[in-house]
């Protein structure tokens, strides 16, 4: 199997964010919400998803 240098660092990357937050869920994803919030980036929220009717017939 290859080594892949950019897989290697997301998940040492991911890791390191785990252990930063006591490999809590709760506070892991509060953590990534709070980025996003304090982020200076423009976000795109779509909306709600459009119901497609069922065909009639």
């Amino acid at each position: 199997m290859m080594k892949d240098p950019i897989v290697d660092e997301v998940r040492r990357r991911r890791q390191e964010h785990a252990k930063e937050n006591q490999n809590d869920l709760d506070r892991i994803i509060e953590s990534f919400r709070r980025r996003e919030r304090d982020s200076k980036r423009k976000t795109l929220n779509p909306g709600p998803k459009k119901r497609l009717d069922k065909a009639k017939g």
